[in-house]
């Protein structure tokens, strides 16, 4: 059977996300043509998350072309400054390579691959574990049960100087052969637990998270600006997250303003709480927990919650909309391409992989020309 036009399929059991099956004069997205783009452009701002399969020959000249025709407004750099990303006193350290031609395309995964892959030599990758993030850790005896976490729920951005990326495309390589599942057990009173695939990408929606407010708090949220901390990854880098991995503990233990790199005021973001979806229209509740420094009133730029606090209204706000019914976990096979609305939904890696579980991934952000807008 061949595709004479885009097809979008919506995923099925799920409050979000699409399968889209390309036309067959292309299996390269980033060449659709005006209109089959169009509607491909539609289906992300519509479902949040799209599943492309059978890309494994996607470039990274191909996946960064793509990532640009969403956002013709894209800089030219990756989602985060490199000197910042990589810094050894970044949370973000150890989270992927740069592809020496397109550097704006990051390798994840796990594992040690040889020499050859995109020029690089001889490289090794590390998968994130809630070892090194969270303040309580799971037992020996949950981590031979097949326990795992969320790892740390997020927006794909800098969150000091450079914009929010519109969209983020992640591209499975090379994929574990298994068919494992882990559990992810909620570490709270509500009882719940969700399986997942092993190494499964967590999605929630932040359309859903704003739905699922009180009347009350869709109105503080609407009116609610976020202040994030200047270098937020470097400022965080001794702290320990919840276990939900939503937002940190707060125990002191940030960088003082001081000890930070260099930064200015000006260029501090300073993001509205609800984003409004230019296709539909809808809003989304859209933070990222384990940066937030402030919530101001977005009307008088008054101080409503200092960071503590700030951390703990944001978490209560978020957490329904990470429950089981309302998430959708990716089990990736090898030549899958996610694209996910990364101003629609937040993501959390998940699985606890071991040294012969090898993974490999092309991952793409870049930053946006301009900040989401003040509703």
């Amino acid at each position: 059977m061949t595709m004479t036009e885009l097809l979008v399929t919506p995923l099925e059991n799920s409050k979000f996300g699409a399968k889209i099956t390309l036309p067959d004069y292309t299996n390269d997205p980033s060449k659709l043509n005006d209109e089959d783009f169009q509607k491909l452009n539609n289906a992300l701002l519509t479902y949040s998350v799209l599943v492309i399969p059978n890309q494994e020959n996607l470039t990274p000249e191909s996946q960064h072309s793509l990532n640009i025709k969403f956002d013709p407004s894209s800089a030219s750099n990756y989602g985060h400054k490199e000197e910042l990303f990589h810094s050894k006193n970044s949370i973000l350290a150890k989270d992927g390579k740069c592809v020496p031609r397109r550097p704006e395309v990051m390798m994840v995964g796990n594992g040690t691959f040889e020499a050859g892959h995109e020029g690089m030599k001889e490289f090794t990758l590390e998968h994130p574990v809630h070892k090194t993030f969270h303040k309580k850790l799971l037992s020996d005896e949950e981590l031979a049960n097949n326990q795992t976490r969320f790892y740390r729920w997020h927006i794909d951005a800098a969150l000091y100087e450079l914009s929010p990326p519109v969209v983020t495309t992640l591209l499975g390589l090379v994929i574990p052969k298994t068919n494992e599942k882990m559990k992810i057990i909620y570490d709270d009173d509500s009882g719940e637990m969700i399986e997942v695939a092993k190494g499964a990408t967590a999605f929630a929606s932040g359309k859903v998270a704003f739905d699922l407010l009180s009347d009350e708090d869709k109105q503080f949220a609407l009116n609610t600006t976020v202040v994030y901390a200047p270098h937020p990854y470097i400022f965080i880098n001794d702290c320990k997250a919840t276990s939900d991995g939503l937002t940190i503990v707060s125990e002191g233990k940030e960088k003082s303003f001081d000890e930070l790199p260099p930064w200015e005021e000006s260029k501090l973001k300073k993001l509205p709480l609800v984003w409004t979806n230019p296709t539909t229209g809808n809003n989304h509740l859209q933070v990222h927990g384990c940066c937030v420094y402030q919530l101001i009133d977005s009307n008088t730029g008054k101080i409503i919650y200092e960071m503590e606090d700030a951390r703990k209204k944001v978490h209560s706000m978020m957490r329904p909309a990470i429950s089981p019914n309302n998430i959708y976990c990716h089990d990736w096979q090898k030549g899958d391409l996610c694209i996910f609305h990364n101003r629609g939904v937040i993501h959390s890696v998940t699985g606890e992989l071991n040294e012969n579980d090898k993974r490999l991934m092309h991952q793409c952000n870049i930053a946006s020309g301009s900040d989401p807008k003040l509703l």
